[in-house]
Formats: C-alpha cells, structure tokens, sequence
C-alpha cells in the first residue's frame, strides 16, 4: 500500500496530502458561503438560492471524492496506529486530535450524504450537519496540514 501511496505522489506523499487537504479546507470555506445563499442568509445579485445550493452539491461531490483519496493516503501511507506510536509526547495529543476528527469527519459526511440522498423528514437536521462537517475538515486540517505549514 505504502508503495501505491508513494508512486502516485511521486515520492511526495506529505506535500501532495498538505495541498489537498488545503484544497479540501478552502472548498469547504465555499460550501459554507454557497448554502448561506442557498438558505437567504446571504443575498448576492448575481447569485440565487437555487444556484447556489445547485452548486454546492456539485461541489461537495469533488469534496468527498477528495478527502476519500486524502484519506487513503493517510491511513495507506502514515498508517493510524504507527502515527500514534511513534509521535513524541508534544506529538502524541495532535496526532490523536487528527485521527479523531478524521474519523469524525468521515463518520459525519456519511450522514450527511445519507441525509441529503434518503432522508426526507430529516433534512432540517443538514445545517447542523454540515456546519459539523466544515468544524471537522478544519480541525483535521490544522492537526495536519496546517501543522506542517506554520511548522509547530
């Protein structure tokens, strides 16, 4: 797996997982702004509802498809229990705060694809929902991604 991981990052796994997952994060920073309009929190003339939740759905199908591959890249390549194990003490709390948020994240996009795609009676639930799922990819993004950024 480790290999698969390497050669479709060219040997860069940890910078190709850091830009998509920055990608993920600005995405989801759109998404929120795209459902504000869709829901008439927010008005923009060249902008309607309809539009707006139309393309936040098409956008949010990218979003998943990608945090899937980021995912496989994490679990295939950095390994869940390895990261935890060998994360020194300053090390060992962040790691963990990321794997949980990931899991977290995963667990919570599935609902709300779930939720979107089945349930009905269920859809006032989707702003909490999806407010969860960007609180999420940015929790996992700043244990991550950010981390490597600003370097702590």
């Amino acid at each position: 797996m480790e290999e698969l991981v390497e050669d479709l990052a060219n040997g860069n796994v940890t910078e190709v997982k850091v830009v998509l997952a920055s990608v993920i994060v600005v995405l989801a920073i759109y998404q929120v702004l795209l459902m504000a309009v869709g829901y008439g929190k927010l008005r923009l003339p060249f902008l309607s509802g309809k539009a707006a939740s139309t393309g936040h759905r098409s956008v949010g199908d990218m979003v998943v498809f990608i945090t899937i591959f980021v995912s496989f890249m994490c679990i295939g390549y950095f390994e869940i229990a390895d990261g935890i194990e060998h994360a020194d003490d300053g090390e060992t709390t962040r790691v963990a705060i990321h794997v949980g948020a990931a899991l977290a994240l995963l667990a919570v996009l599935a609902l709300k694809i779930l939720v979107v795609r089945r349930g009905r009676t269920s859809g006032r639930f989707l702003p909490l929902l999806g407010l969860t799922v960007f609180c999420l990819f940015v929790i996992t993004w700043v244990t991550s991604a950010g981390d490597y950024i600003w370097g702590y």
